[in-house]
């Protein structure tokens, strides 16, 4: 490996770092998150796809990296970028140290840069397109980037969902899930983290993830008491077969004949929301942490809430059988949504809260009390 290395933005600008991790090229889209704490769970989640990321905290790695905080079956985003990597954690889980894990799985990383300059060039510039590289020049590294496929125009969800339907049990996959009297729980994969599995069944669901792609009569014929549309990467209007599903669950009812009850989280509340008539647009450079204020309207509570998307809703052509629940205290925007009539809600923030506050938990409390009720 070469010792020095770049990461070099698509308008020109370029830090130079240590490399650490795989000695591989990588692009995409560079965004920051603001956690302190939770790497593992960022490296894992399907919602950076495509996407280089920036940990804003400038020591990561200290606690190392185990084999229980994964949130898929994977490492999801291209790259990784950090002030100082730690290279001697202390965790008694600990089977790794953070270089040797992305090493292993082919993701380079960087480390030894002005994180702070970058995100403040990410904030005022707007989020952007980037490179990893060593050995290159930095003219060859900014050509190569420039023939790279532009992130809003790639559908990463099918890249990331499952390509078969599975359950959930004893905190781990199995081939198919077990009824028994359970409420049954249908969890539509855009990119879900292994998280929202996990909660469902501690709550006492049977669960099934199902792909993307699955058509409305698959769903229905694995007679769900409920539907869960997940987190997942990239732009919701890439996703018209996202969309025509969610807009056919909102008249579908379960086996006992009553409504459907139906949760968006995220990317899933984003495709409900257009299912419902919204629009949604790019944020100048998202939202990504784990300490973003929300309120909800109805009982102006406010709660601390994980986060990590780059779109939003816009919700002046939302149909008027819905509302807005949520809004975010940083910039105003939608955080959840709710039907007037129907058993269904959403929200923007991820209540499975990996990395970030579990006092979101709630949510999935409400969902099931009208799968029960």
């Amino acid at each position: 490996m070469a010792d020095n290395a770049y990461l070099i933005l698509s308008d020109g600008t370029s830090f130079e770092g240590e490399p650490f991790g795989a000695p591989a090229w990588a692009s995409g889209e560079v965004v920051f998150n603001t956690s302190m704490t939770g790497y593992q769970e960022v490296l894992t989640d399907p919602s950076y796809a495509g996407q280089i990321v920036v940990m804003t905290y400038p020591l990561i790695g200290n606690y190392g990296v185990n084999e229980h905080d994964f949130e898929s079956r994977a490492v999801q985003v291209r790259g990784f970028v950090v002030r100082e990597a730690c290279d001697e954690p202390s965790h008694w889980l600990s089977t790794s140290t953070l270089g040797d894990f992305l090493k292993a799985r082919g993701i380079p990383a960087i480390q030894g840069i002005d994180t702070r300059a970058l995100t403040r060039r990410t904030r005022t510039q707007g989020v952007m397109m980037g490179a990893l590289t060593n050995g290159e020049t930095l003219p060859q590294a900014l050509d190569r980037l420039e023939s790279q496929p532009a992130y809003d125009g790639t559908d990463f969800v099918r890249t990331v969902s499952t390509n078969a339907p599975y359950g959930w049990e004893r905190n781990r996959p199995v081939m198919r899930a077990r009824i028994g009297g359970k409420p049954h729980v249908v969890v539509v994969d855009f990119g879900l983290k292994y998280n929202i599995l996990r909660i469902l069944a501690e709550k006492g669901c049977a669960v099934t993830a199902v792909p993307a792609t699955t058509q409305l009569e698959q769903v229905l014929a694995l007679r769900p008491d409920g539907v869960l549309l997940s987190p997942g990467p990239g732009d919701p209007a890439l996703l018209e077969y996202a969309v025509e599903l969610a807009g056919g669950l909102l008249g579908a009812t379960t086996p006992g004949g009553k409504p459907l009850p139906m949760m968006g989280i995220c990317l899933g509340h984003q495709v409900l929301a257009r299912a419902l008539g919204a629009d949604t647009f790019k944020l100048k450079f998202g939202h990504r942490g784990a300490n973003h204020p929300v309120q909800e309207l109805a009982s102006g509570e406010v709660h601390i809430t994980s986060q990590n998307h780059g779109y939003a809703v816009d919700a002046a052509r939302l149909t008027k059988e819905a509302e807005v629940t949520h809004l975010s205290l940083n910039d105003g925007t939608v955080e959840g949504l709710r039907h007037r009539r129907l058993p269904v809600l959403s929200i923007q923030y991820h209540s499975e809260a990996s990395p970030g506050p579990r006092d979101n938990v709630y949510i999935f409390d409400r969902f099931l009390e009208m799968v029960r009720g």
